[in-house]
């Protein structure tokens, strides 16, 4: 796995972002296999944390993994360390093709806000057509400003003899954001007209739609649940919530006449506060060993989880039933 290093100075701090594609039955094993690489970078000077996001909807099995340092050279040290080549030569077989990684030195982490969904797209720039790649990305920022969600952009340009590639970061505030503004006319175009300064491209997304209500601690287990785990404990959390909001808060409203616009803005953020600060950590903690992806290593614990989570639905469907007539 090549390394594509992006210069600025030394104490800026140093990110590097992996996305590999995992064979297919192979997720267990690649799992146990990046927490023991997880265990051998804590060791290295400067090393500041790690965080692993499962596959999304779209992304063909592609892990992404980030690991940040304080400094640029005490990433190098790593990437280059005898420890890191001997846990990819372990890992080969269970990568379906070459992992890729973007080394990003300076700048904000690619995962600067918890809600934030990421971009690091590395381009292939032709030779003698770097700066009109960058006026072109110019032109391009200023239409991805204009999409709904957008959060700020980077650009972090290659350094002569260690690598050639050009890198842009930007942000969206969701993943439907960011995935309408990949999607979108007005991208096209640009990716038409941009071919003519790069002669290729390769994107990864980092970050997730519901990730400020599943953060399990620093280092191994900062990894965050599959997406239809998310969904499936969100409405675990919220269907009793806005029931048991609608039963009490909702009828006082009503015979207070308060206007339902007015209303449902006091409903919303009660549910919204009651999801984030009481049910979704009680059922974090409940549910650890099937949302934590380090800890659901198995079929039988997927399915598991996932049978006990329909059964919350159907117990708070039932009592609610008897309950609200």
């Amino acid at each position: 796995m090549g390394s594509r290093a992006i210069h600025a100075p030394a104490g800026d701090g140093a990110t590097v972002v992996t996305s590999q594609k995992v064979r297919e039955g192979c997720e267990d094993d690649y799992q146990r296999w990046q927490e023991r690489t997880n265990r051998a970078v804590r060791a290295f000077d400067g090393f500041e944390g790690t965080e692993m996001y499962p596959p999304g909807v779209g992304d063909e099995r592609a892990w992404v993994v980030v690991f940040r340092f304080s400094r640029l050279d005490q990433l190098t040290a790593w990437l280059d360390s005898s420890e890191r080549r001997e846990l990819l030569a372990e890992a080969r077989p269970l990568f379906d093709g070459t992992p890729t990684q973007e080394v990003l030195a300076g700048g904000a982490p690619p995962q600067a806000k918890e809600e934030a969904v990421t971009a690091v797209i590395s381009h292939h720039v032709r030779p003698g057509r770097e700066e009109d790649f960058a006026r072109w990305q110019v032109k391009a920022f200023k239409a991805q400003a204009k999409y709904p969600g957008f959060m700020g952009n980077e650009l972090f340009r290659p350094v002569e003899g260690i690598q050639d590639n050009w890198v842009v970061v930007f942000r969206f505030d969701t993943r439907q954001h960011l995935d309408e503004w990949l999607a979108s006319d007005t991208r096209q175009r640009l990716l038409e007209e941009g071919e003519r300064y790069f002669s290729g491209y390769d994107v990864q997304k980092v970050g997730s739609a519901f990730s400020g209500w599943f953060r399990f601690g620093a280092g191994a287990d900062n990894a965050v649940p599959p997406n239809w785990k998310q969904a499936m404990s969100v409405v675990l959390g919220l269907y009793p919530t806005v029931m048991v909001l609608n039963l009490t808060v909702g009828r006082v409203l009503t015979d207070l006449r308060v206007p339902g616009y007015l209303s449902l803005f006091i409903s919303n953020m009660l549910s919204v506060s009651i999801l984030t600060w009481f049910m979704m950590p009680l059922v974090n903690r409940i549910f650890a060993f099937w949302l934590v992806p380090q800890r659901a290593r198995s079929v039988r614990t997927h399915v598991a989880g996932a049978a006990l989570v329909m059964l919350g639905w159907a117990l708070c469907i039932l009592i609610f039933g008897l309950t609200s007539g």
